[in-house]
């Protein structure tokens, strides 16, 4: 992809070979249907796209997002923003005791590869981010193309991992905030315990019929079909080859920055270099469906 002029001031400009595009000409708060049909079409191409220097308020945030699918709650654990459910703030900085539960990310201020909430069954579509307070240094996001990361391995592989499936706990993240809380709320259902699910390790993108890798070491604990040992081995060989350099790109951000990705065909990591700096940024999801 080089530069995409979609119309005269509206312009999408690529991060990297494969995954990440910046979006410019166009204010979120007031999309068309023409605007929002060629973000969507950028989107699904490039994985994740960005808008700089949009500077959304919370209603602004949930009525963009709003217009590429129906809106869940933030996280099933994690509580939303003060009124509103649908805005998860990320904060490391937090110092309510439920935000504990991110054990090494609350002192690192930074978190490992993973997709979102895999650990449901109806795992996020997407998620669109707001960048309310940013370091003058650090706290970039990376992001990997897992349908590129599917292409690259030999045919073989492509067809023995095609057979497989995986099983995603989510305890080991949430389950201490979750007993703090008692209760969290998913898709307007009440979360009393964290069940683990089984999905296919190589789902089909519902949008594009891209075959796209679906493990990450956050969630993903073992292959079912496999017995623990070759489980492991072939993990562990999936979650190096899912961040290689090459199906990457890192984003640095500035303050009013929306980003926004797939969470069908990414992984995602936030960067902890920032020390004690302040970062803040907000969080809208988008429902998804049952991966196949």
């Amino acid at each position: 992809m080089t530069e995409m002029r979609v119309r005269d001031d509206l312009i999408a400009r690529p991060l990297s070979g494969t995954i990440g595009a910046v979006i410019e000409g166009v204010d979120l708060r007031e999309v068309t249907d023409a605007d929002v049909a060629a973000i969507r079409r950028i989107w699904l191409e490039r994985k994740v796209v960005f808008f700089p220097g949009q500077h959304l308020d919370p209603d602004s945030h949930l009525a963009f997002a709003g217009r590429f699918g129906d809106l869940t709650e933030g996280h099933p654990v994690i509580p939303g923003i003060e009124g509103n459910p649908k805005i998860f703030q990320i904060d490391y900085s937090d110092d309510r005791e439920v935000y504990a539960s991110y054990g090494d990310a609350a002192k690192t201020a930074g978190l490992d590869w993973h997709t979102d909430v895999t650990f449901v069954r109806r795992p996020p579509m997407g998620s669109i981010l707001s960048a309310v307070t940013i370091p003058p240094s650090g706290g970039d996001t990376m992001f990997s193309d897992q349908a590129a990361a599917f292409a690259a391995l030999s045919p073989t592989m492509q067809e023995f991992l095609c057979g497989l499936t995986a099983v995603h706990d989510g305890q080991q993240a949430f389950q201490y905030a979750l007993d703090f809380i008692g209760a969290g709320t998913w898709e307007g259902e009440e979360v009393t315990m964290l069940e683990q699910v089984t999905h296919p390790v190589v789902r089909t993108h519902p949008e594009t019929g891209e075959r796209v890798l679906f493990v990450n070491p956050a969630f993903t604990k073992r292959i079912a079909e496999l017995e623990l040992s070759e489980s492991d081995a072939l993990l562990a060989f999936l979650y190096r080859h899912a961040v290689r350099p090459e199906f990457t790109v890192r984003y640095h951000w500035t303050t009013g920055d929306v980003g926004f990705w797939d969470n069908r065909a990414t992984q995602h990591a936030v960067v902890g270099d920032y020390r004690d700096q302040k970062r803040v940024i907000q969080r809208v999801t988008l429902r998804g469906d049952e991966p196949v």
